[in-house]
């Protein structure tokens, strides 16, 4: 079994290279109180209760007002793409959108992704070979995003780049960040308008065997399929890729990686690993969060990762109390809608790596100048040697 110390160690460390002096910070805020106003920074939130309220109150707590979601992505992805609406409009999106990943679906078209190359990462993890879980985790993660999108390719290389693409995007945010630069829309809407313009076509082919044909049979409008896809391209890559090495990382130094439900300690990974370290939202009515007063303008800062973390270290045997269920994902009007695919990504990855053990890690690295903390490398090979 692993040292009790090297997860706590190694978790640590990944959110210290990525965020080396937001990420103190942010630890220091949750000593503070449960709800505490920070001059320059807003509302934060650290307490998981009072978290879970402020997501389900949409009306008073929104995405689409000033420091919110909205003002960081509507200049990048459009006005009607779920992350930055609110009211009836979201409502009336939402509910098109309600059945595109039913978990069946999701884990279909997975399958039908994955299988190939799973069977091949099997087969070399049987002959005795190492396997980089963070680069398999990049051609995975880009495989399953150009199914979503209609991007016809069945290149590594391809896949590949389009999960650096995304992360460049991404890595321009930080804990900090308000809105993006102009450079930096610009930047973002090369990568992102061409992507739109292949999700586009797969819309106008409407096949039902896609997910851009889908939207369409659930009347969508083009434009609302493109800013779909441009959301499901930023938002579904990196979440699962940095998941499933942090995940492997986790069974390994805890000595669970014959964890018998394997869903169980996706979810506990999941509040461990935190994919969204902070939430924004804009208030527009005057109300309190706790006994802290707050009005229209005002700006809350859930952090995510200190309402998760609160409840200790990893350990899939713990029950997850209700307050928590899937926090890391949001609650009420603006649950990740494509938590389905996400789930059944990192269960198909964590089932066909941990089928092939017991597995050692024999290398690992923590990568720097990233949004959602990672490895930078993972390596893992078959037998029971102590990892470095």
């Amino acid at each position: 079994m692993g040292s009790p110390f090297a997860r706590f160690d190694w978790e640590t460390r990944l959110y210290l290279a990525a965020h080396p002096v937001a990420y103190p910070l942010l630890r220091g805020l949750a000593r503070l109180g449960p709800v505490v106003r920070v001059p320059g920074v807003g509302v934060v939130v650290n307490d998981a209760h009072h978290a879970r309220d402020v997501l389900m109150d949409g009306e008073t707590f929104r995405k689409d007002g000033p420091g919110s979601p909205g003002e960081l992505w509507t200049p990048v992805l459009g006005p009607s793409v779920l992350l930055n609406m609110e009211g009836d409009a979201h409502r009336a999106l939402r509910r098109r959108l309600t059945g595109l990943f039913a978990p069946g679906y999701a884990e279909s078209l997975v399958d039908d992704v994955l299988a190939v190359p799973l069977r091949d990462v099997s087969d070399r993890l049987a002959r005795g070979e190492e396997v980089d879980v963070v680069a398999l985790m990049r051609v995975m993660a880009g495989a399953v995003i150009s199914r979503v999108i209609g991007l016809e390719t069945a290149s590594e290389h391809d896949y590949r780049a389009l999960f650096e693409a995304g992360e460049r995007i991404v890595s321009m945010i930080s804990l900090r960040t308000r809105r993006l630069t102009p450079s930096q829309i610009a930047r973002a809407r090369a990568v992102l308008n061409p992507l739109g313009d292949i999700a586009a076509q797969a819309y106008a082919e409407g096949s039902p065997s896609t997910v851009m044909g889908r939207m369409r049979t659930l009347g969508l409008t083009e434009s609302e399929a493109r800013g779909a896809a441009g959301a499901f391209f930023l938002t579904g890559t990196e979440t699962v890729a940095t998941l499933v090495p942090r995940l492997i990382a986790l069974l390994h130094d805890t000595g669970t990686m014959d964890a018998p439900d394997l869903d169980r300690a996706i979810d506990e990974a999941m509040r461990v690993t935190t994919p969204t370290p902070v939430m924004l939202r804009s208030v527009h009515a005057e109300t309190r969060i706790a006994d802290v007063a707050v009005g229209p303008g005002d700006r809350v800062l859930i952090a995510t990762s200190n309402c998760c973390r609160a409840y200790g270290p990893f350990d899939p045997s713990r029950p997850t109390p209700p307050e928590l269920r899937r926090l890391w994902f949001g609650a009420g009007p603006h649950f990740c809608l494509g938590y389905p695919l996400a789930l059944a990504e990192t269960r198909a990855v964590g089932r066909a790596l941990l089928a092939a053990g017991p597995l050692t890690i024999t290398h690992r690295t923590a990568a720097r100048g990233v949004l959602i903390p990672t490895y930078r490398h993972l390596r893992v090979r078959r037998g029971e040697e102590n990892a470095r």
